[in-house]
């Protein structure tokens, strides 16, 4: 891999989307998953906005991996789905994942992803950006055998979707950025890791 990087970073996140992104951009980087209990933060920010939410866990997960390894740049992130009002986290169950494909059917899903830099603890950066994605109507037929081939994949997904696979075919139309889509604002963040010098300029 091209190494554009003035050193490397780690990646608060063991998501196979948000590591093929950073790899295809050519940063170095080694991932650690970052131990956050997600939905106690969340139900702390019971009432706020969910890209509010989606920056705190992206933070979240950015300090505490950072705390561990100071010496580091740390970038954590995290997405969240909202469909009529309803904030979505990623499925528990195969069954699970088919009623939230229901209730998404024929819906406008926004997709909130955030991302966050930390170093010696401390949060050095925060960013978030939004994507509106037209969900077409999704027969029972559909739901089932998207599951089959598809599930447990979807199990790691909030909005029960690759868009890079053949989570495509839940849509009619995507309104946003395709990174923001993917699971990271990545724009902001490489914007970001050459404000930090860990990206060259």
């Amino acid at each position: 891999m091209t190494d554009l990087t003035g050193s490397g970073i780690l990646l608060a996140s063991n998501s196979g989307s948000r590591k093929a992104m950073l790899e295809a951009a050519g940063i170095a980087f080694t991932a650690l998953g970052a131990d956050v209990d997600e939905r106690a933060l969340e139900a702390e920010m019971e009432g706020a906005e969910p890209g509010e939410i989606a920056q705190a866990l992206a933070a979240a997960k950015a300090a505490t991996v950072s705390a561990a390894r100071p010496d580091v740049l740390v970038l954590g992130s995290d997405s969240l789905v909202e469909v009529a009002g309803r904030r979505f986290d990623k499925p528990g169950s195969r069954e699970e994942a088919a009623e939230h494909l229901r209730f998404f059917s024929g819906q406008i899903m926004t997709l909130h992803s955030a991302a966050a830099l930390a170093r010696g603890g401390q949060i050095v950066w925060i960013g978030s950006d939004f994507a509106r994605l037209r969900v077409r109507t999704l027969s029972e037929d559909f739901i089932a055998a998207y599951l089959a081939a598809e599930w447990p994949a979807v199990s790691h997904c909030v909005g029960v979707f690759r868009i890079e696979g053949p989570g495509v075919q839940l849509f009619e139309s995507v309104m946003g950025d395709q990174f923001t889509v993917l699971g990271m604002p990545l724009l902001q963040v490489l914007e970001a890791l050459r404000e930090e010098g860990a990206l060259l300029s």
